[in-house]
């Protein structure tokens, strides 16, 4: 026991024990704040947790023999009622269903219209489009540098002169 007493004392070299490891004197205003804020409300949900989880036990413990006693009635009507909202989900989806087979349908039947052999004169004229744009920028390309080499030349030759035409 006295061997206790003296490990508490002597946990840390600065006689401090947990104190010593934190930065400063202690928490600031704002973390006090923060904290107090924190347990109100973290203690306010808790009490509402706990009186919902109450509420419901009591309203199971009253309505467990109004089951029991109407359950000849009300199975049926659950029943019935699951089974109507059953039918209007599956008739929503299999409207769905039809309307996206349809647009496929029309989809599918304007590609055989046009046929393939559009889609392919589409294609090559989009292609010798994009063929002439690269054939005209390679073309300046090639006469900008044609130009400054020809420049170059007239500029090593002193007494030249160029024509220009």
């Amino acid at each position: 026991m006295a061997d206790f007493r003296q490990q508490q004392h002597q946990q840390r070299p600065g006689g401090q024990g947990f104190a010593s490891t934190l930065p400063g004197k202690g928490p600031s205003t704002s973390q006090v704040l923060a904290v107090v804020t924190l347990l109100s409300v973290v203690g306010t949900l808790l009490f509402l947790s706990g009186l919902t989880l109450v509420g419901t036990l009591i309203g199971l413990a009253v309505t467990a023999p109004v089951f029991v006693i109407f359950s000849p009635v009300l199975v049926p009507t659950a029943l019935v009622i699951g089974l109507g909202v059953l039918g209007f989900l599956a008739s929503g989806a299999f409207g769905v269903t039809a309307l996206s087979s349809l647009s496929w349908m029309a989809n599918y039947l304007q590609s055989l219209i046009r046929g393939p052999l559009t889609q392919t004169l589409d294609q090559a004229k989009r292609r010798a489009q994009e063929t002439a744009g690269h054939v005209g920028q390679k073309a300046r390309e090639t006469a900008q540098t044609v130009q400054g080499k020809a420049q170059e030349a007239t500029k090593g030759a002193p007494g030249q002169e160029v024509s220009k035409t």
